[in-house]
């Protein structure tokens, strides 16, 4: 049965509404689902936007042919199109974690060098179109991006995901619904309700909902430990999962004996800082519920919505039909053909004919007299000024920002020619400079990927100078060789960020 909130919805929630219905389009799925049916991991990855950073012949070279045969065969598992279904994201907008460095796999053997198959993710100034890359880690350092933030992925260690395969392998996906506890729907709890060491629980009270901004699925935390504990050699012991910025809970793991479940408990005695932070930290992926569950006990989409692999392993166990939700309503339906308006008294069309927005109901002649004397500063039609509405601010503006924002250009692109036909001029306005600001940031992003800056806003003039100070990570002067586009972001007051929600 869908939730009821006391309140209104959570944040969080409204969040990951928004990137199941615009970061992993269904062309996308479909086009990487089909590549990867035929073998074709690169081309799988290419249409997941994931740029692949390795090559398979350098790797034999250096280290040998077994590591490349694995290596292989989990390429050949990936769905990209489900890893990007799964990333990290951040509030308030859904966007990918930037700077991060996620491993895979990992890759050990006795007397051989350590590596990982990582995913990376920009950092925040370079983050236009939500790209990542997918490159070979080895332990020692070689070959990483210097002009990466956080190459090592062992950095942030609440992110991993090769203790979760099931969120990218497209074989072991149907391992979803037990590891995040689908089958028997886990507790929610907030982190105000969480036992912490020398806190005691909180007691129920009605005026605290049922689900926060944050939920934990605390029931499968001790399966998650223990995974965790003999991933890093531990058979039992403590670990730490964290809550919050400043907060971490630290846990021991316990059992009577082998043939019993594992369970966890607060540990009896405080450690020193410095041992809590060197404490195996339980992954995101295992510490929080998953947002698909929450969204659909929520009632805040459709189980025909999710991504396929997810929806099929969510209903072998029950909770897609056991959710009891009612029908999402899907985004707001997009201007029908033709649009009606009020115009000297009656009600006219405005429709797409021969690839323009055009009023069909107006003789072309009385047209192109109506926009001349519209041009000399004259009135112009009703039928004009919605036409010249719609190019430059249409009701659909906010789903094309949205798709833009999670990198969907050819999605918006798609919306925009079906509200002004592909034939339209685009007129000054929200909905040319969303699009313009949106081109112009990916060209950060392709100096990031070059290599050419190591920080934000590095862009130079093209000088010594220029150069020598965006090497530095500084923030270079504007001259008469800094790109026009460049130039329009700089000595604008708001960043191309911001614009897109202007």
């Amino acid at each position: 049965m869908a939730h009821h909130f006391a309140n209104a919805i959570p944040a969080r929630l409204l969040m990951w509404q928004r990137v199941r219905e615009y970061a992993v389009p269904p062309s996308m799925i479909e086009t990487a689902t089909a590549r990867r049916a035929v073998g074709d991991w690169a081309g799988a990855c290419a249409a997941a936007r994931i740029d692949v950073d390795l090559d398979l012949r350098a790797v034999c070279d250096r280290h040998g042919t077994d590591l490349v045969t694995h290596l292989r065969t989990d390429l050949r598992l990936l769905a990209p199109d489900l890893l990007r279904w799964h990333m990290p994201r951040i509030a308030p907008d859904g966007w990918l974690r930037p700077g991060l460095t996620i491993s895979l796999a990992r890759y050990r053997s006795p007397g051989a060098t350590p590596l990982d198959l990582v995913v990376r993710t920009p950092p925040a100034w370079a983050d236009a179109g939500q790209r990542m890359s997918l490159a070979l880690w080895e332990g020692s350092g070689n070959g990483a991006p210097g002009h990466h933030p956080h190459p090592h992925p062992h950095t942030d260690r609440r992110f991993r995901l090769d203790l979760h395969r099931h969120l990218w392998d497209a074989g072991r996906s149907g391992e979803l619904a037990r590891r995040c506890g689908a089958g028997g729907v886990p507790p929610m709890v907030p982190p105000d309700r969480i036992h912490l060491p020398g806190r005691p629980v909180l007691p129920d009270r009605p005026d605290r909902p049922a689900l926060h901004d944050s939920a934990w699925a605390v029931a499968s935390w001790a399966t998650e430990a223990e995974l965790l504990l003999r991933a890093e050699g531990r058979p039992r012991g403590a670990f730490t999962v964290r809550l919050g910025a400043r907060s971490r809970a630290v846990f021991e793991l316990v059992a009577p004996d082998d043939s019993h479940a594992p369970t966890f408990r607060p540990l009896r005695e405080a450690l020193p800082p410095q041992e809590v932070a060197a404490l195996p930290v339980l992954p995101e992926a295992a510490a929080r519920v998953l947002p698909d569950l929450e969204l659909l006990q929520a009632g805040l989409v459709a189980a025909e919505r999710l991504h396929p692999l997810v929806a099929a392993a969510l209903a072998a166990s029950g909770p897609v039909a056991a959710s009891g939700s009612a029908p999402v309503a899907g985004p707001s339906p997009e201007p029908g053909d033709p649009h009606r308006v009020e115009c000297r008294g009656e009600v006219h069309r405005i429709a797409l004919r021969d690839g323009v927005l055009t009023a069909i109901d107006h003789d072309p002649a009385q047209l192109h007299r109506e926009e001349l004397l519209v041009a000399l500063g004259g009135p112009a039609l009703p039928c004009l000024r919605a036409i010249d509405a719609v190019h430059r601010s249409p009701e659909a503006l906010p789903a094309v920002r949205e798709r833009l924002a999670h990198g969907d250009v050819a999605g918006a692109l798609d919306v925009v020619e079906g509200l002004l036909g592909p034939g339209a001029v685009l007129r000054d306005g929200p909905l040319r400079e969303a699009l313009e600001s949106a081109a112009a940031r990916r060209i950060d992003h392709g100096l990031f990927r070059s290599g050419l800056v190591a920080g934000a806003g590095a862009v130079g003039g093209g000088n010594a100078s220029s150069a020598g100070h965006a090497d530095a990570g500084h923030r270079p002067r504007l001259d008469r060789r800094t790109p026009l586009a460049m130039r329009r972001k700089r000595s604008s007051r708001a960043r191309p960020r911001t614009g897109l929600f202007g």
